[in-house]
């Protein structure tokens, strides 16, 4: 009777399919727009943030903290269900690693032997494999600055980076950071490589809180391939064989040869450990030839111990996925209620002027801003707060009179008079406060474009109007 072939599972072409995956879209999601506005673009130059093709002022950056939480909750969510996953499948430190190393080094230069031994170094002996290092180098060096200038992109405007860089010389701060995450990013992908993610990336040390016995992660089999070390994490010197018959790992030590991290996966959970599948691919095959299933897998180490699916659904998971569902739909409804013009209010350091004795003129300075993608012609009307008092019927503009163009994206400052033209003291010694509304709109949509801003109109005392007339008729005898 023929021995049953085992199902055998690869997931380092899936994990190219992703690497492929995640550099189109890291690559064009800057230069996609919705009428002007890209879907995400955070420009202190400009003051505004992009999200989702909806622009909003920095005066509006209360959205951010619903971001960094997502961001965060999202991280903490995914390292408690898949462990590093993020490092492994879609990080770019891994994928340019395997770029520089597996697709240059190996695959085209062969400066290396092959993919699946990452330990051996590069054969350099010959002027030419010295040149072909050289050239792999400038292929990887020209490809972080692509990377960088990706970054900034984020921050700056592809149409406007472009822009700047043809003159460097006015543009120096982006220049700074542009090139300074560029060499950096060619030392680290080409100096530092692993030990970034073994040593200085902040995210292994926070996984170690993170993980729990369900967390999915590249296992090893102790209960079929044997203890290789021992519970003080020594390595046993004797062959497995000897010390159990049954041990079915035959210590070919492909799944260390392939690590990048150059860890020994059989040792149990290790921080090092990437979850790039590298040494789950290389027992597979080996086991495969044996027509027997891999001793190492994607799994947890509850589901291998107890032989049984991994449990995704648990109270961490579940708790993740309720707040990150809640501040996902807060920052929708939030986001929502973005008004379609900033305005800014403020008093002058005169408070009213007295024309008469009844006339009073208040001045405010007022600042448009027109946050929408087209020009509007704005105007201002004044709105009563109080139902049972109607002091907007008391008041009117007097400046502006008409309609004024603000630019799309335009910041214009204005001088508002407002006129009472009746009394409205309320006392004979102290100045009377009353509230207002000033509401600004964009004539041709006033029912999207506007912004409401509340203020004071002060009204002097009746004694204060009579001692200010009396001093102006003897200053004018």
């Amino acid at each position: 009777m023929q021995p049953t072939t085992q199902k055998q599972v690869f997931y380092r072409k899936k994990r190219y399919l992703v690497y492929a995956i995640a550099a189109v879209v890291l690559l064009s999601f800057p230069f996609i727009t919705i009428d002007g506005t890209h879907l995400f673009l955070l420009s202190f130059e400009r003051g505004e943030l992009h999200l989702l093709g909806t622009r909003f002022n920095m005066q509006e950056l209360y959205l951010m903290p619903f971001l960094l939480i997502l961001l965060f909750v999202g991280i903490f969510f995914l390292t408690t269900l898949a462990g590093r996953l993020w490092c492994g499948w879609a990080c770019p430190q891994t994928i340019f690693r395997v770029i520089y190393r597996d697709l240059l080094q190996t695959t085209i230069f062969g400066l290396r032997k092959k993919i699946s031994n990452k330990q051996q170094p590069m054969r350099l002996e010959s002027f030419a494999n010295k040149l072909k290092a050289t050239l792999a180098f400038v292929i990887i060096a020209f490809l972080c600055l692509v990377a960088a200038a990706n970054l900034m992109w984020f921050f700056v405007p592809p149409e406007d980076f472009f822009s700047y860089i043809t003159n460097p010389l006015d543009h120096p701060v982006l220049m700074v950071f542009w090139l300074g995450f560029g060499i950096f990013f060619i030392f680290d992908i080409t100096f530092i490589q692993e030990n970034f993610c073994i040593y200085i990336c902040p995210y292994c040390r926070v996984q170690s809180v993170l993980y729990d016995n369900d967390t999915l992660m590249p296992t090893y089999n102790y209960n079929r391939g044997g203890f290789v070390y021992d519970k003080h994490g020594t390595k046993i010197t004797q062959k497995l064989k000897f010390i159990d018959p049954n041990a079915e790992c035959i210590e070919c030590e492909q799944c260390v040869k392939v690590c990048p991290t150059h860890i020994d996966i059989r040792k149990g959970m290790q921080l090092e450990c990437i979850n790039c599948l590298e040494c789950v691919d290389a027992c597979t095959g080996v086991m495969g030839k044996l027509n027997k299933p891999s001793l190492v897998s994607w799994t947890s180490p509850t589901a291998m111990e107890h032989s049984k699916k991994v449990q995704y659904f648990r109270f961490k998971t579940i708790a993740y996925i309720v707040v990150l569902s809640v501040v996902f739909v807060t920052l929708l409804v939030v986001s929502t209620k973005k008004e379609g013009m900033l305005l800014n209010i403020n008093t002058t350091s005169e408070l009213y002027k007295i024309r008469t004795q009844e006339v009073v003129d208040n001045t405010f300075r007022a600042v448009f801003h027109n946050t929408d993608n087209v020009d509007h012609e704005f105007s201002v009307e004044i709105v009563s707060p109080n139902k049972d008092f109607d002091i907007a019927s008391r008041l009117e503009i007097i400046k502006p009179k008409e309609p004024f163009v603000v630019k799309a994206g335009q910041k214009i400052t204005q001088m508002i008079t407002i006129r009472a033209r009746e009394n409205l003291s309320r006392s004979d010694k102290g100045d009377s406060i009353y509230p207002i509304v000033l509401r600004s709109f964009a004539i041709d949509d006033k029912d999207r474009i506007f912004a409401k801003r509340k203020t004071n109109f002060t009204y002097p005392s009746q004694e204060t109007i009579q001692t200010y007339l009396q001093k102006h008729q003897e200053i004018a005898k």
